[in-house]
């Protein structure tokens, strides 16, 4: 399993001054990683490269340490009721990804160490919803789990949820490192949920993320350290055999998960789409890239705050919905299809 490393890191004002930023600024000396300043983010310079390709990888291997400013947590519909920012994108060079319509230009990887100030706006949100229970999503905005052997950050978030008796948190990841995590006070808190796809879709468009037998050998370690957990089956895309493929994605799925924690498990569904702006970059990044972004084929679809984007025919959507469904169904009789979408 290899483990991101970033090229370069910078720092914000003020951040070695949180106990997160100091190990972080630890990390970067041990590993002999060049430390740079900076006074924002947005005041980035130096990152090389000859052209948009070039920028966008050295890019991926720049990380920005600073503090999360905007503490207004975000509706995550469907998948929990809010979401809050850990990081901002990934590591991963996943080609179809949507943080490409909202990051598309500033695509290096940040973190925010000032967990307490994240935390406390946790907890007033949480607190406004009394008595229910209010769900958190930690992996909007980029994938805490591939930085965390930097950070630490996410094993902090999970123990806080561990103390709260009306808050869940919710984890997705397209990697493998969960050793840091297994040993968290979770006390069932946590809902872990790994991204998974055909051989053909990662192995052609997920490029440095962990292979689907690592995410599922990780996956048996989280539900047997006691997490619940689950699978996001995105982005469902209908390449050559594709039935074929989802089922032997599914039969994977059923022989690395324990049966005993069946009931808990849910998945979710998310079908490709795009956006005209995202195609754009993505043919700037990836010129080569095979993946399927025809107009012609797609029909248009009202997204979040009025984006239009192309999704599948009506038609396509019904037939992959009702047979993806029909085979988590067949395998996992206990388990939860929480949305397709």
């Amino acid at each position: 399993m290899r483990l991101w490393m970033p090229d370069r890191v910078f720092f914000e004002p003020s951040a070695q001054a949180y106990p997160m930023g100091q190990k972080i600024l630890e990390f970067c000396e041990n590993h002999k990683i060049p430390i740079l300043e900076t006074t924002s983010h947005n005041q980035i310079r130096g990152i090389p490269g000859e052209n948009e390709k070039a920028k966008y990888a050295n890019a991926k291997k720049t990380l920005v340490v600073g503090t999360k400013k905007s503490l207004k947590l975000d509706v995550c519909k469907p998948s929990a009721h809010y979401q809050f920012s850990l990081m901002t994108n990934c590591p991963g060079h996943c080609e179809y990804c949507y943080l490409f319509t909202t990051q598309g230009k500033k695509p290096y990887v940040r973190v925010y160490v000032n967990l307490q100030d994240i935390f406390a706006a946790i907890d007033k949100y949480s607190g406004e919803r009394l008595p229910e229970t209010t769900s958190f999503e930690a992996a909007s905005t980029g994938d805490p789990l591939a930085v965390e052997h930097i950070t630490g950050g996410l094993k902090e978030t999970i123990e806080h949820f561990g103390t709260l008796a009306h808050a869940k948190l919710r984890v997705v990841t397209k990697f493998a490192n969960v050793e840091p995590v297994l040993n968290a006070e979770h006390h069932g808190h946590t809902r872990f949920r790994f991204s998974i796809n055909t051989e053909h879709v990662i192995n052609r468009f997920e490029h440095n993320t962990d292979s689907l037998q690592k995410r599922l050998e990780a996956a048996q370690k989280i539900a047997r350290a006691g997490y619940e957990i689950g699978f996001l089956v995105a982005p469902i895309i209908l390449h050559e055999d594709w039935e074929e493929a989802y089922k032997h994605l599914i039969d994977q799925v059923r022989a690395y998960i324990p049966r005993e924690v069946e009931g808990a498990i849910t998945f979710e569904l998310i079908q490709h789409r795009f956006t005209g702006n995202a195609k754009k970059i993505i043919l700037e990044r990836y010129p080569n890239t095979k993946l399927d972004m025809d107009e012609n084929k797609r029909t248009l679809k009202y997204g979040k705050y009025g984006r239009m984007k192309y999704v599948y025919p009506k038609s396509e959507v019904s037939e992959m919905k009702a047979y993806i469904s029909d085979l988590i169904t067949a395998s996992f009789p206990d388990g939860r299809i929480q949305y397709f979408t």
